[in-house]
């Protein structure tokens, strides 16, 4: 098995957080869990190097099992929220915890190579980059949001990214059912889960982020991911991807 993650242009960093190539080099399937960490997908499937499908995933609020066939191969870009508008342009609430398959020209992956990895990413960020009409257009109450969001790995509280950005948290709320389908509150647990996974492969489960206590972090941690930091700690078998892949700090 072959995993690897590749950072984005400079000018796409605030829409992207890595490229990630995954190669089932073995001559057995390979299942995995995938455990929710605040990202949304475009995902391109290949079998020996050749594009079979396209899709693109919501958000996840729960785990899901996956599993990679001998001689398949994946290629993904990992999407930051401000993405869907103005890279994606769509809502991606109603696929929500699922997928949707994209036309197999979309930005004409179904012409490239995938045998080099990094040559395809050269391609995309230029592809992406001008599809990106007006980086000033941006709106700032959303620019300021999500990179506090991900500055703090959702410790505030909703209130308390509402008085930073200056945007009601009603508001705030209401944009986020619109596009990702899910409440802010419930979006900062996914990301304080995701952050403490590199506490939990160490072994520590008393985390650093903002929770009251340990049995809260417990009770977050079964919510989002479906075990307890013991078990996620063990990783049996490796199961738990991003928990396996994970540089340790």
């Amino acid at each position: 098995m072959i995993y690897k993650e590749f950072p984005p242009g400079r000018l796409l960093a605030k829409f992207i957080k890595s490229y990630w190539w995954f190669d089932n080099s073995t001559a057995e399937k390979l299942d995995f869990t995938i455990l929710p960490d605040g990202y949304f997908d475009l995902i391109i499937s290949l079998e020996r190097y050749k594009q079979q499908e396209t899709s693109l995933t919501g958000l996840w609020t729960k785990p899901v099992d996956v599993s990679i066939e001998p001689g398949r191969q994946l290629f993904g870009i990992r999407f930051k929220l401000l993405a869907a508008d103005y890279i994606l342009k769509q809502k991606i609430s109603a696929i929500l915890n699922s997928e949707q398959v994209m036309n197999s020209g979309f930005w004409q992956l179904d012409q490239l190579s995938f045998n080099n990895v990094e040559t395809i990413i050269e391609k995309l960020n230029k592809t992406i980059f001008s599809a990106i009409s007006d980086q000033k257009g941006i709106d700032i109450r959303k620019k300021n949001l999500f990179n506090l969001l991900y500055q703090t790995n959702g410790e505030l509280s909703v209130d308390g990214y509402s008085q930073h950005v200056y945007w009601s948290s009603r508001q705030i709320n209401r944009y986020f059912q619109d596009r990702f389908g899910i409440p802010l509150k419930l979006y900062c647990k996914i990301l304080k889960c995701f952050a403490s996974f590199s506490s939990v492969k160490k072994g520590q489960f008393f985390p650093e982020q903002n929770y009251f206590d340990q049995s809260h972090f417990i009770k977050d941690m079964k919510e989002i991911t479906g075990n307890n930091p013991t078990k996620l700690f063990e990783n049996k078998n490796d199961r738990f991807l991003q928990l396996a892949t994970m540089e340790e700090k």
